[in-house]
């Protein structure tokens, strides 16, 4: 039953307890029992504060400390009481109270010691019962620590796997937004024209290059679920980029500043992207007749820079230019987007080349 695996600990210490108690008075039997109520109102109340230990992990060991402060030099013969507070210091200790549960062994012990040394009656606790006894209770307090930061360390390591599938699954989003927002695009564009086209030679070529872009886009889902790496979209390909957004009718120049080199794959990746999702919002949006990729190859730094001649304004709410300023913050780099002041549209992303 669930409410029994949940209070399974604190049963089994209980029911050690009594039955230890009560055993320690039977066999004790020949001697009269010295203040027996109370020595049972204290175990009772002990073993009852366990319960509330999830709760108050310090506070009930703090009150089964005073239960066994008050229960031996009250009462006789001995019961197992301290075993209610052995594992309610155990308990805080795991809980995270190291320092507290410390405190009540110092406390503990300094009792004992106070309590020997003004004694009328002898020494009821000899040196190496002393001794062991606090071993045993530092022995506790270490285990519990060791339990809570072995508890605290997978925490940690399940926040991390929980961050990294986040992280992941935006990455995918991210992913198939750009590749199939790219050509579901072109497609819409072509559709479109074909649609008002009457000469059927314009239409065939408006359908060939829907067939292309399916086929791409196909291409793009199966890597992209497939999380295959070294199929991962590169510089090499802005030109089929521009090739392809040239058959919805836009005019496409790509410039190149500086020297073309091989960059890591992170970063052809992102401006890859920068370039695909830029391209996409001028062919839905702009209403542009030309458009200009420049890509800068710098000492440390990519720059890419897609300009159009189009309509300008704001750009439209979306996810597009949210997901092209993430891939640039990732990098540590930066992407701006804004209306140009000669008219149309600029994108401009700066990615860091470590």
């Amino acid at each position: 039953m669930a409410w029994l695996r949940r209070w399974a600990p604190e049963l089994a210490v209980t029911v050690a307890v009594l039955v230890g108690s009560l055993f320690a008075v039977l066999n004790d039997g020949a001697k009269p029992a010295h203040h027996a109520a109370v020595g049972w109102v204290l175990t009772v109340l002990g073993c009852a504060a366990v319960f509330l230990r999830r709760k108050f992990p310090l506070s009930v060991a703090g009150f089964t400390l005073v239960c066994c402060a008050l229960y031996y030099p009250l009462t006789d013969p001995d019961g197992l009481v301290l075993l209610a507070f052995a594992y309610a210091l155990y308990n805080a200790a795991a809980a995270g109270r190291i320092r507290g549960a410390a405190l009540l062994v110092v406390a503990a012990m300094a009792g004992v010691a106070v309590g020997e040394v003004g004694s009328r009656t002898g020494r009821h606790v000899d040196n190496f019962a002393f001794f062991l006894m606090t071993g045993w209770f530092v022995a506790l307090v270490a285990g519990g620590a060791v339990a809570h930061y072995r508890a605290e360390a997978e925490r940690t390591k399940e926040a991390e796997a929980r961050a990294r599938a986040t992280d992941e699954r935006l990455r995918i989003a991210r992913e198939l937004h750009d590749a199939l927002g790219h050509h579901l695009s072109l497609i819409n564009v072509q559709a479109g024209a074909a649609l008002h086209r009457r000469d059927p030679a314009q239409a065939e070529e408006a359908l060939g290059t829907i067939k292309d872009a399916s086929k791409t886009a196909l291409q793009e889902l199966r890597a992209t679920l497939g999380m295959l790496r070294q199929a991962e979209p590169s510089l090499s390909r802005v030109a089929e980029l521009a090739e392809s957004v040239g058959a919805s009718g836009l005019t496409v120049r790509t410039e190149i500043d500086g020297v073309a080199r091989d960059l890591p794959p992170d970063v052809e990746h992102a401006a890859f992207r920068v370039v695909q999702e830029a391209l996409t919002n001028v062919a839905k949006h702009a209403g542009a007749n030309t458009v200009v990729v420049r890509l800068g190859y710098g000492a440390d730094v990519l720059s890419v820079q897609v300009d159009d001649d189009g309509r300008g304004g704001d750009a439209p709410p979306g996810t597009g230019i949210r997901g092209m300023a993430e891939r640039a913050r990732a990098l540590g780099g930066e992407l701006t987007a804004a209306p140009r002041e000669g008219g149309g549209y600029r994108v401009r992303a700066r990615l860091p080349v470590r």
